[in-house]
């Protein structure tokens, strides 16, 4: 059967064959977090690649697997739409949504449809907890990530007194949630908890109420977009606490986002460091090599996410929706980002939490920890 073309971002036609097999993927590829989802997108191409170079055969069949992507730009509405999309386009599983806030109100859309949905990097516990069979994801919670970043920050970094600061997206205030939870049972005194929005721009006003406040640390719970700016105009307007977020925050693009200010960062990630792991330099340097540049955050979680959705198709001997699905449960996959086994909710057994700092803008792992 003769093979479609390939279109110009080197994903394969939406115009179907019996041989080609669609995974979706979903991300923010424009506004305010685009380079965060492009990295993910690029993950899962180059997973893609790579397995048809390679060559699969599912059912007695030469399979090609494309990449259906599409861009939710971070909001929830549109993410719900392009959910729709993705099952009306008939794709067998579905790599995403990069936001919590995006991930949980498309996951019922996929619930209802019975297809695989694994997110790479949504962190809100909230996602799992639905009752659904088909959500699954690659990272540790907020659950964890919350109270790893607490326990630093009043052990290591002896903090007393914090100001917490989120973004109002499901994300943002599910890890600020978990952080204040455990923060007030280690003795760190809450000081303030204000609201922000995921697409603000001027910070002073929250930043100077935060001064006369005098913390030692200010918690964000946000993205790299706008928790960079925050950490500059606060340094800016003479605010001497401690910048500390989660997964959103700790990226490679921070310094080019907060300037000096990121010098002052601890952030956490919901995973195991790629430096840290058997197959991460490998990742790393073909990631580089196919792109031009690092991988930032969560494209080796991506990655992995596609190969384990192949795995599953060939466990179940098909690339049927439901075959996968019913294959998901007993997956035991050895990838990039380590073992991955599932536990009853579709969240990783084994959830690894690595803390960062920046040290003359550059990304430095400060420690990892199993939860």
């Amino acid at each position: 059967m003769k093979m479609l073309a390939i279109c110009s971002l080197s994903l394969w036609s939406a115009a179907y064959a019996d041989d080609l097999v669609h995974i979706g993927h979903v991300a923010p590829l424009t506004g305010g977090i685009a380079h965060l989802g492009k990295d993910n997108e690029n993950g899962a191409l180059l997973a893609i690649e790579e397995i048809n170079a390679t060559g699969l055969t599912i059912g007695g069949k030469k399979i090609k697997v494309a990449l259906d992507s599409q861009d939710d730009a971070g909001d929830p509405r549109t993410a719900t739409q392009v959910a729709q999309k993705l099952v009306d386009d008939n794709v067998v599983a579905v790599v995403g949504h990069l936001n919590s806030g995006t991930t949980i109100p498309a996951s019922k859309l996929y619930s209802d449809a019975g297809i695989v949905q694994i997110s790479p990097s949504a962190t809100n516990p909230a996602y799992t907890l639905q009752g659904f069979k088909t959500t699954y994801r690659l990272v540790a919670t907020d659950a964890q990530q919350g109270p790893a970043l607490a326990d630093y920050a009043a052990k290591k970094l002896q903090v007393k007194s914090v100001a917490i600061v989120d973004d109002s997206t499901a994300y943002g205030q599910g890890l600020a949630a978990e952080f204040k939870k455990r923060a007030a049972a280690l003795g760190i005194k809450i000081l303030s908890h204000d609201a922000t929005n995921d697409h603000a721009v001027d910070f002073r006003a929250i930043a100077t109420k935060i001064k006369g406040e005098s913390p030692d640390a200010i918690m964000y719970g946000g993205m790299d977009a706008t928790g960079g700016p925050f950490a500059k105009q606060a340094r800016q307007l003479g605010v001497k606490a401690k910048f500390l977020g989660g997964d959103g925050v700790c990226s490679p693009a921070l310094p080019s986002l907060a300037g000096d200010a990121a010098d002052n960062v601890v952030c956490s990630e919901a995973g195991a460091a790629l430096e840290g792991l058997p197959e991460g330099a490998a990742f790393a340097a073909k990631y580089a090599k196919r792109f031009g540049h690092p991988p930032l955050v969560y494209s080796p979680e991506t990655y992995d996410a596609v190969h384990i959705i192949v795995d599953a198709m060939k466990r179940a001997n098909s690339t049927a929706s439901e075959k996968i699905l019913a294959a998901m449960p007993a997956t035991d996959y050895h990838g990039v980002t380590g073992e991955t086994v599932f536990d009853s909710k579709g969240d990783l057994k084994h959830g690894v939490i690595s803390l960062y700092r920046y040290i003359s803008g550059k990304k430095t792992l400060l420690e990892s920890m199993s939860m």
